[in-house]
C-alpha cells in the first residue's frame, strides 16, 4: 500500500515537473512574438500567462511564473526580446512580477472550476487589469525606492498611465478574451 502510494506521488510530481518547465517554455517563446501595434509592438506573454493560469491552477500557475522569472533572473534569455536579468530592474519590472499576480487570479478560475466562456472571461479580464497595478506602482514608486535612476523611473502619474498603460488597454482585453474562449472551449470538449 505505502510503494502504491508514493508512487502515486512520484508520477504526479514528476507530471507537475514537466508542466512548470514546458510552461516557463511556453511563456518564454511567446514573450519572442512580437505582434505589430501602435503605438508599442506587443507580445504575447500576457496571453501565455493566462492560458497557464487557466490551465494550471492557482498554485501551479505561481510555480511556473516563478520558474519562468528565476530562469531570466539567471540570465537565460527569456523576456522579450531575448532580455534577461536586467529586465528584472527595467521600466517594464512591474509587469513581469506582475504575472505572478495575473497567473494566480486567472488559476482561481480552474480552482473554482469555472467552465463557461463568461465566467473565465471575468477571471482573465481581472487578472489582465490587475497586472496594471504593479506594472505602474514600479515605475512611479518601486524604482525610485531601490535607487534606480533612469528616464522612467519616478514619473507622474499621468505619464506612467499614457505610456504604461493606455495603449495596451484594448489589446489586453483581446488577449484576456482569446484566452478565456481558447480554454473554456477545451474544457468543454474534456468534460
Amino acid at each position: 500500500m505505502a510503494l502504491a502510494f508514493a508512487q502515486t506521488n512520484n508520477k504526479k510530481l514528476l507530471k507537475n515537473i514537466s508542466l512548470v518547465i514546458s510552461g516557463s517554455i511556453f511563456i518564454a517563446l511567446s514573450a519572442q512574438v512580437i505582434v505589430p501595434f501602435v503605438p508599442v509592438p506587443v507580445t504575447l506573454q500576457t496571453l501565455a500567462v493566462l492560458i497557464i493560469g487557466l490551465s494550471f491552477g492557482s498554485k501551479l500557475g505561481l510555480v511556473t511564473v516563478f520558474t519562468y522569472l528565476f530562469e531570466g533572473a539567471v540570465g537565460l534569455p527569456v523576456f522579450a526580446g531575448g532580455a534577461s536579468t536586467l529586465a528584472l530592474i527595467g521600466p517594464t519590472a512591474g509587469f513581469l512580477f506582475g504575472f505572478l499576480l495575473m497567473v494566480y487570479v486567472a488559476g482561481l478560475a480552474r480552482d473554482l472550476r469555472v467552465t463557461n466562456f463568461f465566467a473565465t472571461s471575468f477571471f482573465t479580464l481581472l487578472a489582465s487589469m490587475l497586472l496594471y497595478i504593479p506594472g505602474a506602482i514600479w515605475p512611479l514608486l518601486i524604482a525610485e525606492f531601490f535607487g534606480i535612476k533612469a528616464g522612467w523611473a519616478n514619473l507622474p502619474a499621468s505619464k506612467i498611465i499614457s505610456s504604461f498603460i493606455a495603449p495596451f488597454i484594448l489589446i489586453d482585453i483581446v488577449k484576456s478574451l482569446v484566452a478565456a474562449l481558447l480554454v473554456s472551449s477545451v474544457v468543454k470538449r474534456l468534460i
